[in-house]
């Protein structure tokens, strides 16, 4: 292609076991710094490092081939759905549909395979651990799907949608584990996630009975009412706002563009750890990891956080032509590295740094939301 010019009261112990959790082992996942980020058949993907080379101008074919390589690779290897991996391949590939063509179906059936297992669950073993929001990226995933690449709701979209409305506790969210920040780390994010699905996926919400509409409204009172847990949440809250337009008033999408601004780095990034404190990521538990790290006080601008920023603020009607975000451009285009992936380095352990992955999708696509790539059609 061209080049560029949860719940409180179980989550604690619920983190503690995931690694147990045969739906999805990501606990297991602890090796040497050597092992490929993701390996599986003939794929073998590099180790994320900070010390990656940067590629001289950036790549969209790259990004674009790290991202398929990940997600077959998970979707293999760990058969489940990750919010890191897969379930954000599923979030972000099909917008890309204009750029790149349409995704290979494989993805989509994967996807559609652990509908049908988590159909034939009891809904309370599929309040457990990671689930809810499984359930909820692959909700999101076919919206995407519809929307971008078929154009109409399909029935598994439809299913996934009300299987993800059954799970939704009273309070209007999800249960959530608090121990793996930014995905698996709080309910709010959850929320913000289910609230893009339902705007997402063509012509459902006016199709919707009145109890699965009680549900959608309980979902945006819980979003409306709710204070996020820190600006990394409001972030999100705006970008689910760009998928229901009713869901805040103007002057609230406002002051959130402007909360972003105020995070943008002298370099024209962002990092994603001006976003919270170490303590407010889920259960706090890694904040002695973060306040450990050499770059602490200061730390540079990274990918997941500098594409999510370009892409939401410009969804949120930021012109591309704006010179802020044309820095935040200039600093995406200047720091893929060779691998076609954008360095971020990881809230949670230092061995694997699978927010690599979510830095990369979120870089290509802003990338094309604000003109940077060119159209296949």
């Amino acid at each position: 292609m061209a080049r560029l010019g949860g719940r409180a009261h179980h989550a604690h112990a619920a983190c503690a076991l995931v690694a147990l959790v045969a739906a999805c082992p990501i606990g297991l996942l602890i090796a040497a710094e050597a092992k490929p980020q993701y390996e599986f058949g003939d794929i073998a993907v590099a180790a994320a490092t900070a010390d990656e080379p940067r590629l001289p101008e950036a790549e969209a074919a790259r990004a674009l081939e790290h991202l398929e390589q990940g997600t077959k690779a998970w979707s293999g290897a760990r058969t489940c759905i990750a919010c890191h991996t897969n379930g954000t391949y599923m979030q972000i590939r099909p917008s890309l549909t204009p750029h790149f063509g349409p995704p290979a179906p494989a993805q989509r059936e994967f996807h559609v395979a652990q509908l049908a297992t988590f159909e034939k669950m009891d809904r309370a073993s599929l309040q457990k651990s990671t689930r809810p929001g499984q359930v909820i990226y692959l909700a999101a995933g076919l919206a995407e799907w519809d929307a971008h690449v078929t154009g109409s709701l399909s029935p598994q979209t439809d299913t996934a949608l009300g299987l993800m409305l059954d799970l939704q506790l009273e309070s209007g969210t999800w249960g959530s584990l608090d121990c793996w920040p930014p995905f698996e780390s709080d309910a709010y994010h959850e929320a913000t996630v289910a609230a893009m699905a339902v705007g997402t996926a063509p012509g459902w919400l006016a199709t919707i009975d009145d109890d699965a509409r009680r549900s959608v409204g309980r979902l945006e009172t819980y979003l409306r009412e709710t204070p996020p847990p820190h600006d990394y949440g409001r972030v999100l809250l705006l970008w689910a706002s760009t998928r229901l337009p009713d869901l805040l008033p103007s002057g609230q999408r406002a002051e959130l563009v402007d909360m972003i601004w105020r995070h943008q780095r002298a370099d024209g990034g962002w990092s994603i750890r001006t976003f919270a404190s170490p303590e407010a990521w889920g259960g706090g538990n890694r904040a002695a990891k973060l306040r450990d790290e050499p770059e602490f006080t200061d730390p540079p601008s990274d990918g997941h956080q500098t594409g999510l920023a370009v892409l939401v603020l410009h969804s949120a009607g930021v012109e591309a032509t704006d010179p802020r975000l044309q820095r935040g451009i200039a600093w995406l285009k200047a720091n893929q590295r060779d691998s076609g992936r954008w360095w971020t380095r990881s809230l949670n352990t230092d061995s694997w740094h699978f927010i690599t992955y979510s830095g990369t999708a979120y870089a290509l696509a802003a990338l094309a939301a604000t003109g940077e790539l060119p159209r296949e059609r």
